[in-house]
């Protein structure tokens, strides 16, 4: 029996829902070899506490015990700026060019500091400041209505929350681990075995590998499983994919919240690497969050929500080692409402520019369309 007569076999009665790895989707590309991957960190990150300003005068007085800077154990990235310890594994990275930052972003929200209303304006890429009740797209998806070619394939939207940001006219796929599949270790490496050199179904064992750990996984197990279902698809014909991280939300005890959120992070990231091998180096990792959190830190060895914060680009694509935008200043008159970090940049720019090189869209298209009212600005130069 050959190896695809051996799947059809063994697999006699099991439910296509059941296994969504198996179910036949058509691909189809868009135009060139880029990928971008959209990672939302819902819960509102620290920028400070990510990419730490030690190089500021003023952050020491600000916070008595987050955002140490290298004293603290972070990596020195600059000699300004410094990487939360929890992402050190991320630093090979750094020094290969393939990590870079955006600070003092933010997207056109201010003052209420809803999590629910900041992550519908950051999703949905629109201008104003406030609440986008009704919101229908985002702007991924009005990429793709503006890419030719494109189909319900071209783009993934990956796990069990709805991204907004996926939602539209042009047809998506979806995919979330609710089946378990109960794929043992004798079962995986007998999947790995049989389909190592066949191009068919090599990526559907690789995703029944993946559903496995994401039923019931948890924390950075979770999170590389997704970033490697997801790896799977934009190495067949997809070339957008988007998935969430939670749990960045640090009003008490931030040390502990944001270091496991950070290694969550971390591990999607390095498993995205790991999954898109000669892929990784046309590859663009965007990770947003809706907004920054207060300078200050809190009562409870935390803060709260804020403004102004930072943005993190992965991949072979991206020109990294360097931190980018504008930076303010911590001292006094220098910050948001004297409160946060001011904002220098729309966050909304950088996946613009990404568009712009990875899809080939003009700037009238980017700014009227996929970004309504967003000014474009310079192009700070993200790509490699």
């Amino acid at each position: 029996m050959n190896r695809r007569g051996f799947l059809r076999g063994a697999l006699i009665g099991c439910s296509a829902a059941a296994m969504p790895w198996l179910t036949p989707v058509s691909l189809a590309a868009v135009p060139g070899e880029g990928r971008l991957v959209v990672i939302v960190l819902r819960g509102a990150m620290d920028g400070l506490d990510v990419v730490q300003p030690w190089g500021d005068p003023a952050l020491r007085s600000l916070r008595a015990t987050l955002s140490a800077g290298p004293e603290g154990g972070a990596h020195d990235l600059d000699g300004f700026f410094a990487l939360h310890p929890a992402l050190g594994d991320l630093m090979p990275l750094w020094r290969a060019g393939e990590l870079s930052f955006a600070h003092a972003v933010s997207t056109p929200y201010r003052n209420k500091r809803s999590h629910f209303d900041g992550q519908d304006l950051l999703e949905a890429g629109l201008p104003g400041d406030g609440p986008v009740p009704g919101a229908q797209d985002g702007w991924l998806n009005r990429l793709l209505q503006v890419v030719p070619g494109t189909t319900a394939g071209t783009a993934w939207s990956v796990g069990n929350q709805q991204m907004l940001v996926l939602n539209g006219e042009a047809p998506v796929s979806s995919w979330s681990p609710e089946a378990d599949l109960a794929v043992s270790p004798q079962a995986r490496m007998l999947l790995e075995r049989i389909y190592e050199d066949d191009p068919l179904f090599a990526g559907a064992a690789a995703g029944a590998v993946a559903a496995d750990d994401l039923d019931g996984g948890e924390g950075e197990r979770g999170a590389a499983a997704l970033a490697a279902y997801a790896a799977a698809r934009l190495n067949e014909e997809a070339r957008i994919a988007s998935f969430s991280i939670n749990g960045w939300d640090s009003h008490g005890q931030q040390q502990q919240v944001i270091g496991t959120a950070l290694k969550q992070l971390g591990a999607a990231i390095l498993a995205l690497r790991e999954g898109l091998g000669r892929n990784w180096d046309r590859t663009v990792v965007m990770a947003v969050t809706e907004f920054g959190r207060t300078v200050r830190q809190n009562g409870n060895a935390g803060t709260d929500h804020g403004t102004g914060g930072a943005m993190l680009m992965a991949g072979g694509g991206v020109r990294g080692g360097r931190v980018f935008g504008d930076w303010p200043g911590l001292g006094e008159g220098q910050l948001y409402q004297d409160r946060d970090l001011m904002p220098t940049g729309d966050v909304r720019s950088y996946p613009a520019w990404a568009m712009a090189g990875l899809f080939g869209l003009d700037r009238g298209t980017l700014e009227r369309v996929v970004f309504p009212g967003l000014d474009l600005g310079r192009d700070p130069g993200i790509l490699a």
